[in-house]
């Protein structure tokens, strides 16, 4: 029995006039019906979004906005189970995690709903007398929203709620892989009072969907998270009609573990950031550089914990690691590993799928490595740690930021003026000190080098979709010289 899922495009709930199927990685069934969107449905979407924007929504104050987005986050708080089940039918991650997740979204709405009346500009001083000048901020316009597989609901609101403060309307592509969620979530917009329109999505197993919406010339700004690659061909095609962009791509994060930090709390980040999710998200600390002179013992007891890892299935509340998503990526993560053991490393964990068969693959750590090695440099979106060995601050920092990534790392030490040092030579979009893989509303998120540009949460998340208009009003109603600057 399949669940039969539309796409929210205006007013209508639209069916597709073809489908695909949504795969439960851990069963390996099909459990939904997605439809395929047309060419004609992402005109369509797009059109509705422009229509929003132009009409009851675009004169809505920033107050009532923030009312609605409160509604909406109310109401993901009410169907929050069902929709964490749906993720992880979608994409096999532990209920858990993705329960925590959704229930955790309603803060985000909160924080922005908060900010949506809040948008103001400045009088400027114009250096002269006969002119008053001000800037004004208003909504960029007509969002797209490009989405992955691993955490879905959580990074669209990333986008979604500053994107709806600012006063803007959004059109969502999720991913192949996992797009219920996104879509049911959808159908609350009309009951938390929304206009048509504000909110539309279109999904699609074929890459032409996507292709359509970012290239469209009623989007006037882009979003995406997901691969380096198809970052690069999303800029692109928005730079054919001078879209604006927000890239939040990949990495290859170092956690870092000096001599003197508690190895307690290291070794369970160093789990943290590596194996939970199954390795599968843009913030894994997938690079373990270990000061020579714990190597061993932090080495030792990470694979310990490793190898306790229980795998099964995602729903069951013991279950520590789920399967991976989909064939093409657990395919991607054993050819990194074989060909890591083809050339000389250490599989010190790992490595197989403990008889388990199906999408698992086990918590795995290499070692004997360099970090030019492709195991090193290339993201793996797996549970694959690279250990690392370092003898000083220099070179900790010379090897982290020896990688075109720049996403995040992690940082273990007790000392507070290293933490400062280290802190400002990574070159990350994020630190975490004696911590990893923390995330909320209220700080920025994002990367530099191929991890992507812009930022997403806090305040400069809101002005990713914002635009100054700079007005000048003459004073005194004399005329000039039209020949002259002035």
């Amino acid at each position: 029995m399949h669940d039969e899922i539309a796409m929210q495009i205006g007013s209508q709930r639209r069916p597709g006039t073809t489908t695909f199927e949504s795969v439960d990685p851990y069963t390996g069934e099909g459990w939904a019906r997605v439809p395929e969107a047309t060419k004609a449905d992402v005109d369509d979407a797009v059109a509705a979004a422009r229509a929003a924007l132009s009409g009851e929504w675009g004169s809505m104050p920033g107050r009532e906005r923030g009312a609605l987005l409160r509604r909406l986050g109310e109401l993901i708080a009410e169907e929050a189970d069902e929709l964490a089940i749906a993720e992880t039918r979608d994409n096999g991650k532990l209920l858990r995690e993705m329960g925590g997740q959704v229930r955790g979204l309603p803060a985000w709405y909160d924080y922005y709903a908060g900010l949506a009346d809040k948008i103001d500009g400045r009088v400027v001083d114009t250096g002269r007398s006969d002119y008053f000048g001000y800037v004004a901020r208003g909504p960029v316009g007509v969002v797209a929203a490009v989405l992955p597989w691993n955490s879905p609901l959580l990074l669209l609101t990333f986008k979604l709620a500053p994107a709806l403060a600012a006063g803007c309307t959004v059109v969502a592509k999720p991913s192949e892989h996992a797009p219920v969620s996104i879509l049911r979530l959808a159908e609350l917009f009309e009951r938390a009072g929304f206009p048509p329109g504000v909110f539309n999505t279109v999904s699609g197993k074929s890459r032409e969907v996507g292709e359509w919406l970012v290239s469209h010339e009623g989007v006037d700004r882009v979003t995406f998270t997901g691969s380096e690659a198809t970052g690069v061909a999303v800029a692109r095609a928005a730079a054919g009609h001078f879209a604006p962009v927000t890239l939040e791509l990949g990495g290859k994060s170092a956690n870092i573990v000096f001599a003197d930090a508690d190895l307690d709390a290291a070794a369970n980040g160093l789990i943290a950031g590596i194996f939970a999710a199954a390795g599968q998200t843009c913030i894994a600390g997938s690079r373990a550089l270990v000061h020579a002179d714990v190597y061993d013992e932090v080495v030792r007891r990470v694979a310990d914990r490793a190898a306790r890892i229980v795998m099964g299935d995602p729903k069951e509340a013991a279950t520590e690691m789920g399967p991976i998503c989909f064939p093409g990526q657990l395919d991607k993560i054993r050819r990194f590993v074989d060909e890591a053991k083809a050339t000389g490393a250490d599989i010190v964990a790992g490595g197989g799928d403990r008889g388990m068969g199906g999408l698992f693959f086990e918590p795995t750590i290499v070692a004997n490595i360099a970090n030019d090695d492709p195991i090193c440099q290339d993201e793996i979106f797996g549970p694959v740690l690279s250990v690392l060995k370092f003898a000083d601050e220099a070179e900790a920092v010379r090897i982290a930021n020896s990688s075109r990534y720049g996403l995040a790392a992690g940082l273990w030490t007790k000392d507070i003026q290293r933490a400062f040092r280290m802190s400002k030579a990574l070159n990350v979009g994020t630190v975490w000190v004696n911590a990893y893989r923390t995330l909320n509303w209220t700080m920025p998120f994002g990367g530099v080098k191929a991890s992507g540009y812009g930022r997403e949460n806090g305040t400069e998340g809101l002005h990713e979709f914002l635009q100054d208009k700079a007005v000048w009003i003459e004073l005194t109603g004399a005329t000039r010289d039209p020949f002259v600057l002035g």
